[in-house]
């Protein structure tokens, strides 16, 4: 397989040009982002959850428990939610070195984690329509960065993402609308942005490799065509810690000013909120399909 790089980006975490491409393109590939002993633990640990021997999680595809065959299991499900929460391997992968050196560049030193998100994208799963991750997990400082690690080789044919490099630049949000073609899992589209199809551009990646990429950033993926088996890809979402998180959970009577998710993981650096203490609130869980939540 061919991995595309788009002009001007660069794979080493220590390139001197890595943080203007970043700001440029609004995303960077890093090759080796995780070595191959972690890829395939991640792939037998996504085996592993399905089948519940990590511990139970919320929200099972209807019919799930009954399915005795793995290969045929794990074609039920889509996206689990926080698989760094049971699976030491994607806990591992959420603090890997490499992203890190990447992450603390673009981030700054100090570095929380809010969520992690494994994609099986088996044959005929639906992909994801244009959409910014910043609307769904916004952040007082406009941090958010996302790194997409493919476990497979992720190919146009599979479901690669495809990105609008510089569509991060303005750091607005773009209108949305609901959306009900079957052909993507997500509800909420994103839309009336100054970018044409042909200024897309799709991140073929092999296994290992990672795209890290800004939070208003544009980005979608398609089906998987279903001629080449699973596309599976793991999910981190990062953003800097001197910013709050005003996420999930906000208590009755709190004013959304001072709300701050704390139910994170702090992966470089220090926590300057650090008196706030972490929580330990969300659970993994499988998402339901058209559920309204985006990612890949």
């Amino acid at each position: 397989m061919t991995t595309q790089f788009v002009a001007g980006t660069h794979s080493d975490p220590q390139h001197p040009d890595l943080a203007d491409d970043y700001a440029r393109d609004g995303f960077v590939i890093l090759e080796d982002a995780i070595d191959p002993d972690l890829v395939e633990a991640l792939k037998r640990d996504a085996a592993r959850i399905c089948r519940g021997d990590l511990g139970e999680i919320d929200a099972p595809p209807a019919g799930a428990e009954a399915i005795t065959d793995t290969e045929e299991l794990m074609r039920q499900f889509l996206c689990i939610h926080y698989p760094h929460k049971i699976s030491e391997a994607a806990l591992e992968a959420l603090r890997g070195p490499r992203m890190l050196d990447v992450l603390t560049r673009v981030i700054g030193p100090n570095v929380k984690a809010m969520q992690s998100m494994l994609f099986i994208k088996s044959e005929g799963k639906p992909g994801q329509a244009w959409h910014q991750d910043e609307y769904f997990i916004p952040t007082r400082d406009r941090s958010l960065t996302a790194t997409w690690i493919a476990l497979d080789d992720a190919t146009i044919e599979n479901g690669c993402l495809w990105v609008l490099p510089g569509s991060h630049r303005r750091g607005v949000l773009y209108p949305d609308r609901e959306q009900f073609d079957p052909a993507f899992d997500c509800s909420i589209e994103a839309y009336d942005f100054p970018w044409e199809e042909s200024d897309a551009v799709p991140v073929e990646i092999p296994a290992g490799t990672a795209i890290i990429f800004n939070g208003y950033l544009l980005h979608r993926s398609l089906q998987n065509s279903g001629r080449h088996g699973y596309r599976r890809a793991l999910t981190n979402h990062y953003m800097s810690a001197e910013s709050l998180l005003p996420w999930q959970g906000m208590p009755e009577g709190s004013h959304i000013g001072k709300h701050d998710f704390r139910d994170i993981v702090m992966v470089a650096g220090e926590d300057p909120y650090e008196y706030k203490g972490i929580s330990d609130v969300a659970r993994p869980h499988s998402r339901p399909d058209k559920d309204g939540g985006c990612d890949r």
